[in-house]
């Protein structure tokens, strides 16, 4: 009897320890709220483009229609700033971070840092270069290469058949940007096929109308016989149009100009005559972002690249489409 009681209260010891033990550890993230809400985090690159102010009121009223609980960080163009986001993040324990890297390189720290908390990462708009395996869930965003490839093509057809010099200056984004890389990659390919077509200077104008306009200036009094312009967004590209235009010329007609983003105030320029060719950049990614989150907070399997399909616009194009421009 004595051996059987003893038997019967180990049991029951080891069955209780059990119970104990049994429930899900923390994790530091990735299972939703105590009553479904999801938290994530997100890091925005800063506020530097008509196409960023866009893409922020995109994310936050998604965020809002989807009911999830938005944690927003503005990096003012600083990648440190980001980085000390997503370490914020990773702290309050969110569900699921999201962020727009200021740069391509340089986050494999933080990036391992989220994934040791369990915290499941989704980039959006740009890509980033890390030595961390599987870093990231999926990325959502815009061909950057394909849109320099629209860009160059757009340059090549206007100029088809003749053999004279075309002189090109490019207004770069943001050194190290993934979008300033790639954009310059596909149009550096497209305009390969034709060796008259010469970039005869490049410079970052950091994808803001100040620094497009005093990029150009440099460059007209640089390169008096200056062809066609590609600034890489809309703004560096407006800021081109004043400053060209201070110097006694006429933007679109004594020098082209092809410009990536399709904004408002850009598809304004291209249907007054001033730009001359528009390759679309969407901004408006938060609904897709949030339904990724969802997936991949629920443990659901989502693709590894998402990408956002482009058009394009001429002059007549942007006239006819500008009345129904949400951005």
């Amino acid at each position: 009897m004595k051996k059987a009681l003893m038997a019967a209260i180990g049991a029951a010891l080891i069955a209780a320890t059990a119970a104990c033990g049994s429930g899900p550890a923390p994790d530091g993230g990735g299972g939703g709220g105590d009553d479904g809400t999801i938290t994530m985090g997100f890091s925005q690159v800063g506020a530097e483009s008509g196409w960023r102010t866009a893409n922020t009121k995109s994310v936050q009223e998604a965020a809002e229609a989807a009911g999830i609980d938005l944690k927003f960080s503005d990096a003012n163009g600083k990648q440190e700033n980001q980085i000390s986001a997503i370490r914020s993040f990773i702290q309050q324990g969110v569900d699921v971070i999201a962020f727009s890297p200021v740069v391509r390189t340089g986050w494999d720290a933080v990036l391992q840092e989220a994934k040791n908390a369990n915290i499941p990462v989704i980039l959006t708009d740009r890509a980033v270069d890390t030595q961390v395996p599987d870093a990231f869930e999926t990325f959502v965003g815009a061909d950057f290469v394909d849109e320099g490839k629209r860009a160059g093509q757009w340059v090549v057809d206007q100029y088809q058949g003749q053999t004279q010099p075309v002189n090109i200056v490019v207004l770069e984004g943001t050194t190290g940007a993934d979008p300033a890389i790639d954009r310059n990659t596909g149009f550096n390919e497209a305009i390969a096929v034709a060796p008259n077509l010469t970039v005869i200077a490049s410079q970052t104008g950091d994808f803001t109308r100040s620094g497009g306009k005093q990029v150009m200036e440099a460059f007209l009094k640089a390169n008096p016989d200056i062809d066609v312009v590609f600034a890489q967004n809309d703004d560096m590209g407006l800021g081109a149009v004043e400053a060209i235009q201070a110097a006694g010329k006429a933007p679109g007609e004594d020098i082209k100009i092809v410009a990536v983003d399709a904004t408002n105030d850009g598809m304004s320029a291209l249907a007054e005559g001033k730009f001359n060719f528009l390759v679309e950049c969407n901004p408006l990614l938060g609904p897709q972002l949030m339904e990724l989150a969802q997936q991949v907070v629920a443990g659901e399997p989502v693709p590894q690249r998402v990408v956002v399909p482009d058009q394009t616009f001429d002059q007549q194009q942007a006239i006819e489409a500008l009345p129904s421009r949400q951005y």
